[in-house]
C-alpha cells in the first residue's frame, strides 16, 4: 500500500505544484481576496436587511436607506476583481500595480455597453446596467483584465515609455511613463469594441456571456461537477498539498458568479437559480470544521478515544476546529498519508454535499441566498445565514452526524491498530 502511495504522489506532486504557482491561478485567487472584504460588507447589509423577522415594509424601508451599501459592493465585485487582477499581475511582472490595475479595469469598460433596454423595448444610452459590473460581466471582465494587463506589461517591458528628468516627483515620472503602454492597450480594446458594434452589431458582454459564462456557470453548479472538485480538494489534501487553495483558484470564478446570480434573485424576491454557489461550498463543506468536514472528526478524537495521543490531538484540535481551521487535526493526526483513514475522508464530504444538494433540490432547505459568509463562522450560525432560514443551521447537524456516522468506525480501528502495536 505504501509503495502505491509513494508511486501516486510522485505522479500527483508536480501538477499539484504546477497549479499551486501557476502565474494566472495565483493572481485570480489574490483578485477575488481583494474583494473579499467588500463583499463580506454587502452580505452584513443585505443579511440586515432581509432578517426573517422584519416585516415587508421594514425591509422595503431598509433597502431605501441601506441598499447601496450592497450596491456599491457585492453588485459590482467584477470592478474589484478587473483591478485586482491588473495589480497583482502586473506585479508579478514587476510593473507598476496601481497602472496596471486601472488600465484593466478601462479596458472592460471600453467593452461594456452603457445603454439599457427597458421593459417596454426601448433602448436608453448612456447609462450603465449595475449587473454588467455583477456577476453578468464577471467572465469578460476577467478575460478583459488578463489580456489587456499582459498587453500593458509586455509593452512597458519593451521599454516604450516616455522616460522623465531624474528631478521629477516619482508620481509624475510613473504616470508618463505609462502613458503610451496605456494609450496602446486601451486602443487595442477600444478597435475590438467598435468591430462588435460597427461590423457585427453586438457586444462582447453578451457574446460571452451567452457563449462561455453560461455554460460553464452551468457545469460547474452540477452535482457531478462539485463532487469532482470536492474529491480532488480530499485527495490533494491527503499527500499535504492544499487542495482548497488549489482547486478554488480554478472553481472561484464560477463559484462566484451563481453567488451573484442568488443574491440578485434574492434581492427581487425571484427563485434561486442555483444550489452550488461560493456560500454552498463554503457552508455545508468547510464550515463543518473545514476541509474534510472534520469537526465531528475531532470531537470523536477528543471525547470517545482510549490512547492519549488521540485525545491530546482532539483537544488541541478542537478550538481551531469550531472556527473551521483543521491544520493540527489533518497534520496531527496525521490525516496526510495515512492509508487508514483514506476512505472516510474522501467519503464523507461527497456523501454529505451530495445530501445537501437533493434536499435543496427538493425545497426541503432553501439553497443559499447569495448572501457570503465567512468560512471561520461556526457550524449552526454559518447555515442560517447563508440560508437565511434555521433550516440551513439544521441541516448542518445533520452533516455532522453522517460525518461522525462515517468516521467512527475507522478512527475505532485506528485506535485498536495503535493498541496492538503497543
Amino acid at each position: 500500500m505504501n509503495g502505491f502511495m509513494d508511486k501516486l504522489s510522485e505522479k500527483i506532486m508536480p501538477l499539484a505544484n504546477w497549479l499551486g504557482q501557476n502565474r494566472y491561478l495565483t493572481v485570480l485567487r489574490d483578485a477575488f481576496m481583494l474583494s473579499f472584504p467588500l463583499t463580506m460588507f454587502g452580505s452584513i447589509i443585505v443579511v440586515l436587511n432581509n432578517l426573517p423577522f422584519f416585516s415587508d415594509e421594514l425591509k422595503g424601508t431598509l433597502g431605501n436607506l441601506l441598499g447601496n451599501g450592497q450596491n456599491a459592493t457585492m453588485s459590482i465585485m467584477t470592478v474589484f476583481v478587473t483591478f485586482g487582477i491588473g495589480y497583482y499581475l502586473s506585479q508579478s511582472y514587476e510593473v507598476d500595480g496601481i497602472f496596471g490595475g486601472a488600465v484593466a479595469f478601462a479596458s472592460f469598460l471600453i467593452l461594456t455597453p452603457f445603454f439599457m433596454t427597458t421593459e417596454a423595448g426601448d433602448t436608453v444610452s448612456g447609462i450603465l446596467s449595475l449587473d454588467r459590473l455583477g456577476a453578468k460581466g464577471m467572465f469578460l471582465g476577467m478575460i478583459a483584465a488578463f489580456l489587456a494587463t499582459e498587453l500593458y506589461c509586455r509593452v512597458t517591458k519593451k521599454g516604450w515609455q516616455i522616460k522623465m528628468p531624474d528631478g521629477v516627483p516619482p508620481a509624475v515620472a510613473k504616470s508618463f511613463a505609462a502613458l503610451i503602454p496605456a494609450i496602446l492597450t486601451l486602443s487595442v480594446f477600444l478597435v475590438i469594441n467598435a468591430i462588435m458594434v460597427g461590423v457585427f452589431n453586438a457586444n462582447l458582454h453578451d457574446v460571452i456571456y451567452e457563449v462561455i459564462q453560461k455554460p460553464l456557470t452551468g457545469l460547474g453548479g452540477s452535482l457531478p461537477a462539485t463532487l469532482i472538485a470536492l474529491f480532488f480538494v480530499q485527495f490533494l489534501w491527503f499527500f499535504g498539498l492544499h487542495g482548497q487553495i488549489i482547486v478554488n483558484s480554478v472553481m472561484d470564478p464560477i463559484w462566484n458568479t451563481l453567488m451573484l446570480d442568488n443574491l440578485e434573485a434574492y434581492q427581487a424576491g425571484d427563485k434561486l437559480p442555483h444550489i452550488v454557489t461560493k456560500p454552498f461550498m463554503e457552508t455545508f463543506t468547510v464550515g463543518l470544521g473545514g476541509s474534510g468536514m472534520t469537526l465531528a472528526v475531532v470531537i470523536i478524537l477528543a471525547f470517545f478515544m482510549k490512547k492519549k495521543q488521540y485525545k491530546d490531538i482532539g483537544r488541541l484540535a478542537l478550538g481551531p476546529g469550531v472556527f473551521n481551521v483543521n491544520e493540527p487535526v489533518i497534520f496531527g493526526l496525521p490525516i496526510v498519508l495515512n492509508a487508514t483513514i483514506l476512505i472516510p475522508w474522501i467519503l464523507a464530504p461527497l456523501v454529505v454535499t451530495t445530501l445537501n444538494y437533493l434536499v435543496m433540490a427538493a425545497g426541503i432547505v432553501p439553497a443559499p441566498t447569495g448572501v457570503s459568509v465567512p468560512w471561520t463562522v461556526p457550524i449552526i450560525a454559518s447555515g442560517v445565514l447563508a440560508t437565511n432560514s434555521w433550516l440551513g443551521g439544521l441541516l448542518q447537524v445533520v452533516d455532522f452526524v453522517i460525518v461522525a456516522l462515517i468516521w467512527f468506525p475507522f478512527l475505532k480501528a485506528l485506535d485498536r491498530e495503535v493498541e496492538t502495536d503497543i
